[in-house]
């Protein structure tokens, strides 16, 4: 019922089409630089969590805070606790990233529940535990938000074919090889 849910809001945003340019995306690094990063993720997948904490303080310190190199996120949400997740990461943003940061690097944290009501009281305990100063409730029924967040992950599939998560796009092309800091490392290094 919940996964037939999703997908219905999913179509009804593919055949609107409404704009959320008020929202600004979580970008980190040079906004002018010459490699644009796309890191396609759901806040609820291991592996995303695994690049935030094996791969991506490598790419910060070598490429992003070097000014070589800029990575934009964007949501891909895998189930409704991940939905709800990308909202509360995206909600009252200036592209800051430190919820999102957080939401990965303590990802057992919140992650639980046998229900999506389950899910989202373990999301708001966790978020109050790390001192987050959000209106919970109003994050997750921003419709503007909504439409943000399922419309980014439409756009990965139209226009990157994106599949699983993480997903890696660099300068609009799909990063194929296994992503570790060695393979994308030779990846941005040619493009240097």
């Amino acid at each position: 019922m919940k996964k037939t849910l999703f997908l219905v809001i999913i179509f009804f945003c593919t055949i609107s089409n409404i704009s959320a340019e008020s929202i600004k995306r979580i970008i980190i690094g040079n906004a002018d630089a010459k490699i644009s990063i796309i890191a396609f993720e759901s806040l609820t997948c291991s592996h995303c969590a695994n690049f935030h904490k094996d791969v991506f303080p490598d790419l910060k310190k070598d490429y992003l805070d070097t000014g070589l190199a800029k990575i934009e996120f964007r949501h891909f949400p895998l189930d409704i606790a991940a939905f709800n997740a990308s909202k509360v990461a995206q909600c009252n943003n200036d592209g800051d990233s430190k919820i999102l940061n957080s939401l990965f690097a303590n990802q057992q944290k919140w992650v639980k529940g046998s229900s999506a009501d389950e899910a989202n009281q373990n999301l708001k305990k966790f978020l109050e535990s790390e001192g987050f100063n959000i209106d919970f409730e109003t994050c997750i029924n921003d419709e503007k938000i909504e439409d943000f967040v399922l419309n980014d992950r439409i756009d990965g599939v139209k226009k990157f074919k994106v599949d699983s998560t993480p997903t890696i796009i660099i300068n609009d092309k799909k990063f194929e090889k296994t992503l570790n800091y060695k393979n994308l490392k030779k990846a941005l290094e040619k493009l240097i």
